[in-house]
């Protein structure tokens, strides 16, 4: 009986170390099946997970617009006073609803190219007016004339065809044709064939961004939706070469397994430029853990404490010797505009940037950009990308509508605030087919690794107590 009973034991703490040894194994096998999987469903091809929602996103993705109306134009046109400025908003557009064209993928370089369709549906219910509502706003044309036109005596022209068409430093537009396009009086009097029509996005509707060239992954999966090339009508030939302007994806996706340590860089081609992020925090995002990765200050910082930033700062005079900041010169590929991006409100900007403007109140929460990613698949699973359009205007004695002024401005015209966060249904599945199973195999590794161990320490305990009675 008492054989029997030692027999017992002994199996049973063999049954425990053999169910902690399987748990110890099925950890690594189970890890390895999770990246194959993970690998495989990332690659950008047909039949996989990210290839179907590359194509078309299955988040709604909206534009926010607030406008900021210049509340004393004449004031600042006269005597050069501080422009006093009111947001109004929010405008809100549905964007990114049309799937990606001419998808061509390429077996040899393992690259995938497409053009993004562009297309913006105003949604009155998540506005605070409509289209038509009307602002005083800087004159586009106006404030861009001594900037691509420096002659004197072209300006001694110029201005006569301003003074003509009744223009002058400030003028009342409606929210489509600041954001969408207007034909100018000013302009369409020029007597040699230019563009007469302008707008802060002219022209979007019925456009396509691209052609973009990104890596499909399937040979390297760390390389997974990164940008080879770019070939847009913002031509980032303007660039010195030495300034690599593209880096990273698109920002809709990253290669998965991503560390907290990284830091994940973006193309945006709204600013004409790569940018990144960093890790922030960890959230809780509709029961799916994703990484928070923001904006730092240091993206829009001068070049002298940030080095990649030099290839925005374009002159010594308004810069201070390159060392304001806050703001970033991207004329060079809008056709020589004077157009500058920050973050809403001057966020981390110097204070010369906005001590000419009031009204403004910047804050992190309300005006940083961040990206929410699942770490295992990179999938960015919610974001914020919000950034301010700026004017810079200069004194100019030979356009009467300019001379007045006696200091150099960054005039904001508007920031954006453009938004996505996975759906609900999307979630779900996503929990079911990603989260949950992973979740599901983890728990089995540690509770076979657990009940294994307690089952043998219990029956090898039990062992000896009986070995200890025998002897006794």
């Amino acid at each position: 009986m008492g054989c029997d009973r030692n027999c017992g034991l002994i199996a049973g703490a063999v049954i425990g170390a053999a169910l902690a040894v399987f748990g110890g194994i099925l950890m690594p096998v189970g890890d390895m099946l999770i990246e194959k999987t993970i690998k495989k469903e990332t690659v950008l091809e047909e039949g996989t997970i990210a290839f179907k929602n590359w194509v078309k996103t299955g988040t709604t993705v909206y534009r926010q617009f607030w406008i900021f109306d210049v509340q004393n134009p004449e004031e600042v046109a006269v005597n050069s006073s501080k422009i006093k400025v009111k947001q109004r908003g929010p405008y809100t557009y549905r964007v990114r609803y049309l799937a990606k064209e001419n998808i061509t993928h390429d077996s040899e370089t393992h690259t995938v190219s497409f053009l993004q369709p562009n297309g913006a549906i105003f949604e009155p219910s998540l506005s605070v007016g409509t289209e038509n509502d009307t602002f005083t706003v800087l004159n586009l044309a106006v404030a861009a004339a001594p900037h691509l036109y420096p002659n004197v005596f072209i300006q001694g022209v110029l201005n006569s065809l301003i003074k003509k068409s009744k223009s002058s430093m400030f003028q009342k537009r409606t929210l489509k044709e600041l954001l969408w396009g207007y034909k100018d009086p000013f302009l369409s009097l020029v007597p040699y064939p230019i563009p007469t029509t302008v707008g802060v996005f002219y022209p979007y509707n019925n456009t396509a961004d691209g052609v973009y060239k990104v890596f499909s992954g399937k040979d390297d999966i760390s390389k997974v939706a990164i940008i080879d090339t770019y070939k847009g009508k913002k031509n980032l030939s303007y660039w010195p070469s030495y300034c690599d302007m593209i880096n990273g994806t698109d920002a809709a996706s990253f290669p998965p397994f991503i560390e907290k340590t990284q830091v994940l860089q973006f193309f945006s081609s709204d600013i004409c430029r790569s940018i990144y992020a960093v890790f922030g925090a960890e959230i809780n995002l509709k029961g799916i853990p994703v990484y928070r990765f923001s904006l730092p200050s240091l993206a829009f910082a001068s070049p002298v404490l940030n080095p990649d930033n030099h290839c925005f700062c374009t002159e010594k005079i308004i810069s201070k010797n390159c060392t304001s900041y806050g703001v970033l010169d991207i004329g060079k590929c809008k056709d020589g505009k004077p157009v500058y991006i920050s973050l809403p409100h001057f966020l981390y900007a110097s204070p010369d940037i906005s001590q000419p403007i009031e009204g403004l109140s910047p804050n992190e929460e309300e005006h940083s950009t961040y990206l929410d990613v699942e770490p295992i698949t990179g999938f960015t699973l919610r974001f914020a990308k919000r950034l301010q359009i700026n004017i810079l205007v200069k004194p100019a004695r030979k356009i009467e509508a300019l001379k007045g002024l006696k200091q150099n401005y960054f005039v904001p015209i508007l920031w954006l605030n453009e938004t996505g966060t996975i759906g609900d249904e999307k979630a779900e599945m996503f929990r079911n087919q990603v989260t949950g199973k992973i979740n599901l195999l983890g728990l089995v590794e540690i509770t076979l690794l657990s009940v294994g161990v307690v089952m043998f320490i219990f029956f090898m305990i039990s062992y000896c107590a009986c070995r200890s009675k025998r002897v006794n």
